[in-house]
C-alpha cells in the first residue's frame, strides 16, 4: 500500500530549515564542502539539507548545529 504524500508545509518547511543553514554556514564564513568535513558527510548530503530537497536525519542537523555552533532550536525555528 503507498503511502500518503507529504502535506505541502512539510518541504516547505524542510527547506525553510535549510535556509537557515545556509545563512549560518555563509555566516560563520564556511562552504559547504568544509561543513560537511567537520560532521562527517558528503558534501551533497550538506547541499541537499540546505536545498530542503532531502530529510535530514536528526543526528545530522544536531552534528551541524554542534558544528556551527548554535543550538538546534535556531536551525529549525
Amino acid at each position: 500500500m503507498p503511502s500518503d504524500p507529504l502535506p505541502d508545509w512539510v518541504p516547505a518547511r524542510r527547506r525553510q530549515i535549510g535556509d537557515h543553514v545556509r545563512a549560518v554556514r555563509t555566516e560563520r564564513k564556511l562552504s559547504q564542502e568544509k561543513l560537511a568535513e567537520l560532521v562527517d558527510l558528503d558534501r551533497k548530503t550538506v547541499n541537499r539539507i540546505e536545498q530542503g530537497s532531502h530529510s535530514a536525519l536528526l543526528d545530522h542537523l544536531l552534528l551541524i548545529a554542534d558544528a556551527l555552533d548554535v543550538p538546534l532550536a535556531d536551525l529549525v525555528r
